[in-house]
């Protein structure tokens, strides 16, 4: 999966939000120059001609604001498929319910649904995504070829997450045990993924990451093998923690410590990991999160539909964890659009702490700039500043529902949600007045219908 730059591309008369506290970090009128692929110029007013190369495209943003591209750190593609199941449980019911359909998913409906979300999710601004994929049937054919596939395709920036399970329900584990891996195919697997796919390049658009599912669905044995070999390859670490209650009954019958205290214990600890959800923390947590490095992935739309709770993320951003935000399953968040969780992220923080728990920036900094931290790539992505990458999300904000609204973070974070006018990811054009321009989404959501379809009734 390589990058392939834009040409160049001028993005004048916009206001601008860089997210770059080294130098002015917005602009009520500027511009965003692209080249090759990278950020050459950002700044107020016109941009210096002697900067902009011959022949490039000029698009006008008037009545816009330009962003850095959003960031997602968690989610879970394959589940655009199964949108709207068990609506009303628990994480745990949720997951019993779901987990005799998703045994039957094959690398052709993991392609059909990656078009569908990464598509959707460019729609709503996303230009970096990660994916945690854990279920792998042993029939399916090559499920991260093909979702790696799909996002070259729709043209997001890729950091795909090679998940497993080998703690089955007769081992004292939630999933059935149809859809575990025994350990040493689950090292293999995951070492052959990393071989194939990893690219660490500062430009790169696939990224791999391992990633055991959660403490109730793996062994510490494979927690402690996983974080060696990631290790050895030098890739980043990712799990499921402290996401409900049930969870820390959980490690604490089973183990007799809490679900961070567990992590620990089987070298989870360091700049190299990031955790998805992280609810159920108490100070200890928080405390050990930001002497680690560890970041979090805070979602809190499938959080609020599942009922898991409200994340610490105040104190966490207080002590220092850099939080990025997730969409998390599109089965347990059925709109999967980074921009809703930016905007939940500021509410619940506020419903609960006060109306200065969170500010806007705070909430647009955790879409941009900490996904950035969490996946470790603070230096390319998640600022509009000179020699970052061009990834650039342009919204809309003369649309009657934002008129009026003089600052433009605030119309973007606490406004509905603005029309894209356009969305660059290494410079190219993925998005442009609200259509993807990289596939056919009316196409793409008809294989999405008809691989729903078969996969439910091949489950009964």
């Amino acid at each position: 999966m390589t990058a392939g730059g834009g040409g160049a591309v001028l993005i004048e008369n916009c206001a601008v939000a860089t997210m770059d506290d080294r130098a002015g970090a917005e602009y009520a009128s500027g511009h965003v120059l692209l080249v090759d692929g990278r950020i050459a110029a950002v700044g107020a007013g016109p941009c210096d001609p002697a900067l902009v190369p011959e022949g490039a495209e000029r698009v006008d943003g008037t009545g816009c604001l330009a962003t850095p591209g959003l960031v997602n750190t968690h989610h879970h593609l394959y589940q655009w498929l199964t949108r709207g199941l068990a609506a009303d449980a628990t994480l745990f019911e949720w997951l019993t319910a779901s987990y005799p359909v998703w045994a039957g998913i094959d690398a052709d409906d993991v392609r059909s649904a990656a078009l569908g979300g990464l598509s959707h999710l460019a729609l709503g601004g996303c230009t970096t995504t990660t994916d945690h994929h854990y279920v792998v049937p042993a029939d399916a054919g090559d499920v991260f070829a093909a979702e790696i596939s799909a996002a070259a395709t729709v043209g997001l920036r890729f950091h795909p997450c090679r998940g497993s399970m080998d703690l089955g329900r007769s081992a004292g584990g939630l999933p059935p045990d149809s859809v575990v891996e025994g350990i040493d195919a689950i090292l293999a697997g995951t070492a052959e993924v990393i071989d194939r796919h990893h690219d660490p390049a500062p430009d790169s658009m696939c990224r791999i990451a391992v990633a055991p599912c959660s403490p109730f669905s793996v062994t510490g044995d494979l927690l402690r093998a996983s974080a060696e070999l990631a290790r050895e390859r030098g890739v980043r670490l990712h799990t499921h923690l402290a996401e409900t209650d049930d969870e820390e009954v959980f490690c604490r019958e089973r183990f007799g410590s809490t679900p961070m205290e567990y992590m620990e214990s089987v070298g989870w600890t360091g700049a190299d990991v990031w955790f998805a959800h992280t609810v159920h923390l108490d100070d200890p947590a928080i405390a050990a999160m930001a002497a680690g490095g560890m970041a979090a992935a805070h979602c809190p739309v499938s959080n609020g539909r599942l009922g898991a709770g409200i994340a610490r993320v105040p104190d966490m951003l207080a002590a220092g964890v850099a939080v990025g935000l997730g969409v998390d399953g599109a089965a347990s968040n059925e709109s999967g659009v980074l921009w809703e969780e930016m905007h939940q992220a500021l509410l619940l923080a506020r419903a609960t702490r006060g109306p200065r728990a969170m500010d806007v920036r705070t909430a647009l900094r955790m879409a941009t700039v900490e996904g950035a931290r969490a996946l470790g790539r603070q230096e390319e992505i998640g600022r509009l500043a000179p020699g970052y990458l061009a990834d650039v999300a342009l919204w809309r904000l003369d649309t009657p529902a934002h008129a009026g609204i003089d600052d433009p973070v605030a119309a973007l974070v606490l406004g509905s949600r603005p029309p894209m006018a356009g969305v660059w990811v290494h410079g190219r054009r993925v998005v442009a007045d609200g259509r993807v321009l990289t596939v056919d989404t009316d196409a793409v959501a008809r294989d999405v219908v008809a691989a729903r379809r078969r996969l439910l009734a091949k489950a009964g």
